[in-house]
């Protein structure tokens, strides 16, 4: 028996399939497929929240463009632009160091990019009947499983 992948819910091996409450034999597949689901409120939160945390992170930026084009225009005479080449590089050292504090919530919006946007679905035909055996918004986790189904079944044809 060989093992393709197993988490806490799903457990795919050459033998069999268990997942969602039921344990199928490869074997008695006579059809896998995949399906895009309809998005739940929590998958909307998530775009939601990714969409906030891009707005948040182009604040900062935005706000020094504002800044340094307000700088170059209040300094009209020769005598302020000392003035504000100082508050300039103060701000850009400020940035800088800052920057390593930047990596928790770009971190959070590239896990939200990697779980994706939508809903997934893997269903399979067993003895004519149709079974939804995972649903999950997590992307990366879907295709695992997926391709662990795929392995399993050409195994078991090539017999």
């Amino acid at each position: 028996m060989t093992l393709y992948y197993r988490d806490d819910a799903v457990q795919v091996t050459s033998e069999s399939i268990r997942a969602g409450g039921h344990a199928i034999p490869v074997a008695e597949l006579t059809y896998v497929w995949h399906a895009r689901g309809r998005p739940s409120a929590r998958d909307r939160s998530r775009l939601l929240g990714r969409g906030v945390l891009i707005f948040l992170l182009s604040i900062p930026p935005l706000v020094a463009v504002i800044c340094v084009v307000s700088l170059a225009y209040a300094a009209e005479d020769r005598g302020e632009w000392v003035l504000a080449a100082t508050i300039l590089a103060v701000f850009v050292v400020g940035a800088l160091a800052l920057t390593p504090f930047l990596e928790l919530p770009l971190g959070w919006l590239d896990r939200s990019y990697d779980r994706g946007a939508g809903v997934h679905e893997l269903w399979v035909q067993r003895r004519g009947q149709e079974i939804m055996l995972v649903r999950t918004s997590d992307q990366l986790r879907f295709g695992q499983i997926y391709r662990a189904v795929q392995r399993a079944v050409e195994q078991q044809s090539g017999r």
